[in-house]
């Protein structure tokens, strides 16, 4: 499954080059990932398991500055879901074009609440997870 998140640049976004600053594009990644589990109801199900995700590793691209005033569209999928971690692929689009301003691979574990391990991923979570793999 794909899901898109829009999100509008606004001024506090920009640094002195009056393109997106490079931290800001971790932060709509992240919205957009809420955004996925939302929609998706990943939040509430990890919450009743007692589990939580932690991102380990981001491996992000920039390609193209977005700049004030542009849409952006941040496509979200799941990529592999491994033993141990997950990983969730993310592209920022500037909207009305076919420019890419990012690409990133995120890397997240789930981790138990009570002991604060990462947890095997297997049996229903596995199947959770799995569920969300692009096609």
């Amino acid at each position: 499954m794909q899901h898109k998140t829009l999100i509008k640049v606004r001024g506090y976004h920009l640094d002195i080059y009056q393109h997106v600053n490079n931290a800001r594009y971790l932060e709509f990644l992240e919205e957009a990932r809420w955004g996925y589990l939302e929609d998706s109801g990943d939040i509430e199900w990890f919450a009743a398991h007692g589990l939580a995700w932690v991102i380990v590793n981001i491996n992000i691209n920039y390609k193209v500055a977005a700049t004030m005033g542009q849409t952006l569209e941040v496509y979200t999928q799941f990529s592999k879901v491994g033993g141990k971690s997950a990983v969730v692929s993310q592209e920022v689009r500037i909207a009305g074009s076919d420019a890419v301003a990012a690409d990133a691979q995120v890397t997240f574990v789930c981790l138990d609440q009570k002991t604060g391990k990462a947890v095997t991923i297997d049996g229903e979570l596995r199947t959770r997870l799995e569920q969300h793999l692009a096609n």
